[in-house]
């Protein structure tokens, strides 16, 4: 008999479910019903610091390969205070050992991003058998060349470059889309050259104000009536790289603007005078089916993880490499970001199609 809890962690994302649905299934036909328990931990860590879990069958991985969200519910719990105890004095990581080892679970199966992984990799040090996978809207996690949901949140992103297009073409004006992506800039990139964004900020790629005027208006004297940016929630100017880490914070504290995004467009317009206006998907980047790539991704890694529970193999996050999935680490991943390289190849063929990043 094995025994497999899942948990979903942070934000979520597209084939959350088609991912968990992947190890469910594969288990399920490799070992037969009778020799399976799956339990699923709700609201992330919450559910396992906590014990709120649920008994999970067959019919529940029934129809959810198309699914957005998460149908164990997900939140935040921070890794730099995992190991505090909560108001009521519980240890929270003995507790989640406690709830492991309660149900007898041979293994737990665990979905998320960066922070996620930096606790998956402490209960594996505590001694738990742990499986992870990798989901990200923004593709930062070493260790795998892909995270499921990255390429679903792609095209939501470009989908709204591409309508933005028509109405600034039609108006003549600068439009700015803020795609998600506080750290790093992969999302905003792709999103940006598939849309057909005129500039591109990223966080990896401190920008000039001046710099990116100057590509709007290179754009201006060559006909082009509009430009249209891409802009990442978390890109910054050189400027602002002068700032240390705490006088950056008390910067965006104390910012009259909603976002980074809004900076920008005042500051064109002050010394322009070109109307700019600011366009904001937000969370719809993270909502909705998964696009057909992300389900068979996502299916994927879910066999991969069930073939190692099968094996007893533990300790490690399914990732992809070379269109190959593999075993790493959780040692290695944990902690690591995956950033968008300024010499990347795909940086200098952005530069070659005329796309600005506004050094």
């Amino acid at each position: 008999m094995k025994r497999v809890g899942f948990l979903t962690s942070g934000g979520d994302c597209q084939a959350l479910n088609a991912a968990m649905r992947g190890v469910a299934k594969a288990l399920w036909f490799e070992l037969g019903p009778e020799n399976l328990e799956l339990y699923g931990f709700l609201d992330g860590y919450k559910g396992l610091i906590y014990s709120n879990y649920k008994q999970l069958s067959f019919s529940d991985f029934s129809g959810i390969l198309t699914r957005g969200g998460t149908i164990l519910g997900s939140s935040r719990t921070p890794f730099k205070t995992i190991k505090d105890p909560d108001e009521n004095g519980l240890d929270k990581v003995a507790a989640m050992k406690q709830n492991y080892y309660k149900l007898n679970l041979d293994c737990l199966v665990i979905l998320g991003g960066n922070g996620t992984h930096k606790t998956a990799n402490l209960l594996r040090e505590e001694g738990l058998n742990i499986i992870t996978l990798p989901k990200t809207i923004d593709n930062d996690l070493w260790g795998t060349d892909m995270t499921f949901g990255f390429q679903s949140a792609v095209n939501i992103a470009s989908d709204v470059i591409d309508c933005i297009h028509t109405t600034a073409s039609s108006h003549s004006r600068v439009f700015i889309v803020e795609v998600m992506g506080h750290k790093v800039g992969w999302l905003t990139l792709n999103a940006g050259i598939s849309g057909g964004a005129d500039i591109i900020l990223i966080p990896e790629i401190p920008y000039d104000i001046d710099s990116v005027i100057e590509a709007i208006e290179e754009r201006r004297k060559r006909g082009s009536n509009f430009t249209i940016l891409a802009v990442a929630e978390g890109a910054i100017s050189k400027e602002d790289t002068k700032l240390s880490k705490k006088e950056y914070k008390e910067k965006v504290a104390n910012s009259p603007y909603p976002s980074i995004s809004y900076e920008i467009a005042d500051q064109i317009n002050k010394k322009t005078g070109i109307e700019v206006r600011v366009t904001v998907p937000g969370h719809m980047q993270r909502g909705g089916a998964p696009c057909p790539y992300d389900r068979v991704f996502a299916s994927r890694l879910g066999t991969k993880a069930a073939e190692c529970i099968i094996e007893g193999d533990y300790g490690y996050m399914i990732g992809i490499k070379n269109r190959e999935l593999v075993k790493v680490p959780l040692g290695e991943v944990a902690g690591k970001l995956k950033e968008v390289s300024p010499d990347a190849p795909i940086i200098h063929e952005a530069r070659m199609l005329g796309i600005s990043f506004g050094e």
